[in-house]
């Protein structure tokens, strides 16, 4: 396949849409991906209408199809490029994998990704009021807790040894999303870092920036300071 797919995305500041795109260097895919990054803040592209009319949810990612028809969602999008794609498969290749992995990612998206977001969202106007409909620093900090407590049992998790989520040579989808959960938690509106107050998470966090996949998929530094030195 030598048609580029056109993915309209946002800075790697930005996790969900970071999921796919570390996702695409990890697979060694992105010669296929045609990136399309949108003024998130304060320009808002993504709810405007020549987004809207691809993606009425107004989010990002958000990936046209040789077809012209359109994809969202991270997670979606990635299954669907590593089952279509050569390369390894990043969400498993037996029964077994596919389970463990697409139960670790949910688990860290649900508990603790989703928590994080959900801080940033109703304790910040970063994106502006049409966005931030919501503004509930009580709940925030709830979620900062629920966040922090979650993080506890994936460093238990870490702590036999394993360098991976489900135990394996290579980082899988799971490890992607417990990564970019990891940067966005360090990000100056959010401040509530998983890696410096647990051990096992904190050598996670290190082995990913040896990377060649990270240092191409964090090149613009993520807005934070100890990634600056990737900026090109």
């Amino acid at each position: 396949m030598t048609t580029p797919f056109t993915v309209y995305t946002s800075p790697s500041a930005f996790p969900n849409p970071q999921r796919l795109r570390l996702f695409q260097y990890e697979k060694g895919i992105q010669a296929h991906i045609n990136e399309v990054i949108y003024d998130m803040a304060p320009g808002g592209d993504q709810r405007k209408w020549p987004h809207l009319k691809m993606n009425p949810w107004g989010e990002t990612p958000t990936m046209q199809l040789a077809d012209g028809s359109y994809m969202s969602e991270s997670v979606a999008i990635a299954m669907y490029l590593d089952n279509l794609l050569e390369g390894r498969k990043l969400f498993g290749e037996s029964p077994k994998e596919q389970g463990l992995i697409s139960m670790w990612d949910s688990r860290i998206w649900v508990q603790i990704l989703y928590r994080i977001t959900t801080l940033f969202h109703v304790s910040h106007q970063g994106l502006g009021p049409k966005i931030e409909l919501t503004n509930n620093p009580q709940w925030g900090e709830h979620c900062r807790k629920e966040a922090l407590s979650h993080a506890s049992l994936v460093n238990q998790h870490l702590s036999d040894g394993r360098e991976w989520l489900i135990g394996g040579a290579e980082p899988t989808f799971a490890d992607i999303t417990l990564c970019t959960s990891i940067a966005f938690s360090k990000f100056g509106p959010v401040q509530t870092p998983l890696d410096e107050r647990f051990e096992h998470l904190h050598y996670f966090w290190q082995r990913w920036q040896q990377r060649p996949s990270f240092k191409l998929a964090y090149a613009d530094g993520a807005g934070l300071a100890e990634l600056a030195h990737l900026i090109k």
